[in-house]
């Protein structure tokens, strides 16, 4: 439900700011004002997971990640998944692009949910990220899926189903891996996983689009 107000928020100023501002520029804005509503956080996560898996064992890989300096792996992560989010948002057209926004948000926010019924804590015991995987129940899981299909089919039904399931799917592989790198998922790979779903929604849309589906 968050994702969604999140999703509201974002196409009432994309709407705005399309009126005055070309697409590229409009789309840059709500980017921005994307990541910023939500504290840059889960960027954070991923960068710091990024730059986690070089490390040569977990726990070195965990001792990297909790020193918070972005390296090579992290800065090229990020520049990576805002340029495909910003060539995505910007390529889709008017209302797929409302669509979009709206439900990547809350794509994004079942993330971790999933991943923590899936994966252990890489520190049990230890932690936000370990308190999170830790308390998350199957009951949980069931009712942010419930939401999160019903979201989906309303949005665009089926594609917005198709959209939801690739973006779940880029996410939990990747959180998957990092999980296998690192022992475990810590509270940045939980943030991982909202901007890879996240992106990987925007992708399904543009590619949708592209071959005409939509």
């Amino acid at each position: 439900m968050v994702g969604l107000a999140l999703g509201v928020i974002l196409v009432v100023e994309d709407r705005l700011i399309s009126s005055v501002f070309p697409p590229p520029v409009a789309a840059l804005i709500v980017l921005a004002t994307w990541k910023l509503l939500t504290g840059a956080i889960h960027l954070d996560g991923l960068a710091d997971s990024l730059d986690g898996i070089a490390g040569g064992d977990p726990d070195q890989r965990l001792a990297i990640m909790r020193e918070g300096r972005i390296g090579v792996f992290g800065a090229l992560g990020l520049i990576v998944l805002l340029l495909l989010g910003f060539v995505a948002l910007t390529g889709l057209e008017w209302p797929l692009r409302a669509k979009a926004l709206l439900l990547a948000p809350a794509v994004g926010r079942i993330t971790p949910l999933l991943l923590a019924r899936t994966c252990d804590p890489a520190t049990p015991g230890r932690g936000l990220g370990a308190a999170f995987i830790e308390s998350v129940t199957s009951r949980a899981l069931g009712i942010g899926g419930v939401v999160a299909v019903a979201a989906s089919a309303a949005i665009l039904w089926p594609w917005g189903l198709v959209a939801a399931g690739g973006g779940l799917a880029l996410a939990w592989t990747l959180g998957r891996y990092f999980s296998l790198r690192l022992g475990g998922l810590s509270g940045d790979g939980l943030g991982a996983g909202v901007e890879l779903a996240e992106l990987g929604v925007l992708m399904v849309f543009a590619s949708l689009q592209h071959v005409g589906l939509v």
